[in-house]
Order: structure tokens, then sequence, then C-alpha cells
């Protein structure tokens, strides 16, 4: 089991925990999410789609509201949010109205300011919130929360954090073909503002017994990197090998998520925040392993480890 030092609670991220999905309405995606997940051998335990309850999906029960499922089945300990953007607030509301403290939320765009609400609520009842606009969080054949492509992963104790989805899959790929496992990976998300973040993962992994190594994945624009090079320097002890992705995107062009200036507080010693140097640079001056490459990425970490066996 994974414990969150952050929060005061432990964080059930285990086979046994109780999983619902929560969607507007039953959608290709919410469908494959669920079957998906469900096949993994995720304890999905009811959906929830207002207007369809008293159906099933894929033999989980679909109810119109979370206070059902929890009278019905009882406590509940993640949501896996599909809602469409301008809906997720009130699902999360709900959800954490229900006493649910551990969010995943794969929806894309949901509008800064009801993220800023979600944010503070948050913080106020003790509550883990992944995402928006992630794949989730994966235990390799133990516990499936999100949409990755399970195909790319096995057990192993690298711990792999990453604010896109597809760069999580990519390198997860390369470290299961290098013949490393994965104790845990993390989609954190890559909206504009979202709710965990790098310094809140590397801690939880950091005091993780199953995680030897854990591997940070970041890309151009905003400074969670900078801040997370900081804090690693400061107060991480698990090795961590970093991979910054972007260093040949042209830097007059707007590349998607990856070129959000995220609003930040100012990072000591960071000069032109934001851009592939300026992140590397800091990972350097932490003493952190850069790979240039994502296929550099189990060399370094098959290095380290070698060097902690010593």
């Amino acid at each position: 089991m994974i414990n969150c030092v952050k929060f005061s609670r432990i964080m059930n991220l285990t086979p046994d925990s109780k999983v619902i999905i929560q969607g507007t309405t039953i959608s290709p995606s919410l469908t494959h999410a669920a079957v998906q997940m469900k096949t993994y051998k995720t304890r999905v335990v009811a959906c929830v789609c207002p207007g369809q309850g008293g159906r099933e999906l894929s033999e989980i029960p679909i109810f119109d509201l979370v206070e059902q499922v929890i009278t019905n089945v009882g406590e509940i300990d993640i949501s896996v949010i599909f809602v469409h953007p301008y809906q997720v607030l009130d699902a999360a509301l709900e959800a954490m109205a229900a006493g649910i403290r551990q969010l995943i939320i794969v929806t894309e765009g949901m509008p800064p300011l009801d993220m800023v609400h979600l944010v503070r609520k948050a913080e106020i009842t003790e509550t883990l919130v992944v995402g928006p606009n992630c794949s989730g969080i994966i235990i390799p054949d133990k516990l499936l929360l999100g949409t990755h492509p399970v195909e790319f992963y096995r057990p192993g104790n690298v711990g792999l954090l990453s604010r896109s989805s597809t760069l999580t899959y990519e390198v997860a790929a390369e470290l299961t073909q290098g013949g490393l496992g994965q104790s845990v990976a993390v989609s954190i998300g890559s909206d504009f503002i979202v709710g965990s973040s790098f310094l809140q993962w590397l801690e939880i992994l950091d005091e993780d017994e199953n995680t030897d190594v854990i591997v940070l994945v970041g890309e151009m624009g905003g400074t969670s990197e900078e801040e997370a090079a900081s804090y690693i320097a400061e107060s991480i002890d698990t090795p961590v090998i970093a991979y910054v992705a972007g260093l040949h995107a042209p830097t007059t062009k707007l590349l998607g998520h990856a070129s959000l200036l995220m609003t930040s507080k100012v990072v000591k010693n960071m000069v032109d925040p934001g851009t592939v140097e300026s992140k590397v640079s800091a990972f350097k001056n932490a003493e952190v392993l850069v790979a240039k490459q994502p296929s550099e990425i189990p060399i370094l970490v098959k290095k380290v480890i070698k060097k902690t066996k010593k």
C-alpha cells in the first residue's frame, strides 16, 4: 500500500480499494474505461450517471447519485471522474461530500476557476486530487485508476511520475523493455491548474517501501520541474532520474499544454523558467541524473540501482 504523508489519512491504493466511476452519461470513453478497469481486477463497485440509475454497465450497477452508492455499497475510497469539463466541479464536490478522499479527474479542459475552487476544498477536506487531463494511476497487476494502456506496464520498483499521459506510457514501455518494472505510475495531469503536484508525489514515493528509484518526466512550460528539482535536493532520499521532453521544439510556437506557463511561486536560482534548458539545469544543480531521450532512462535507472547496492 502507498502511504501519503502529505495528508493525515492513509491512502487506500490497494486491490481492495472500492472505486466508483462518475460520468455525465454512458459514453464510449466511460464504457471503455469501466471495462478496462474491471478487467484489470480493479474493484469498481458502481457507476454514477444522473438519469441512468437502475441500469448496468458491463455488470456494474449505475446510480443517479453518489449518495445512493454509499447507501447501497458502503464507504468508497476512490472516484474516477469522466464528466463534461463544466460539470467536473459539481461531480468532485458531490464525491467529497460523500466522504470520498481520492479523486482521479480524467476530463480535459476543466475551467481554471473551477479548479481553484476544487483545490481549496481539497486542502480543507484533505482530499488527494489527480488531474484534470490525466490518465490516472496504475499499480501494475494490482490496480488501474483511469486510462493507462496496461500492456506497457509490469510490476517492479520504479516509481514513474509525469505531467503527460502519453509520455508516461512511452517511458513505462522503455522501462518494461529494459527489464524494469514499476511500483506505480502517475500521470498528474496537464491542464492549466492540476490537483496534486510533483512535490506531493515525490514525497509519497519517497516514503513508499516498494519504490527504489523515481523517474520524473517533465516537459517545457511552467515551473513544476524546477520546483521539483529544488525539493529533491532538500527533502528526497530516494534516487531520482529525470527526463524533460521538448529539447528540440521551436521556441516561437505554442505546443498545446506543454507551452502553458502556469502560475507558481518563484524558485530560487531559476533563470528563464519554463524552458527545457532551465529545467535540465535545475535538475543537474540538484545532482539529479538527466536522460537525453526516453531510451536512456532504463540505462540510468540500472546505473543508480547498481550504485545503491554497493
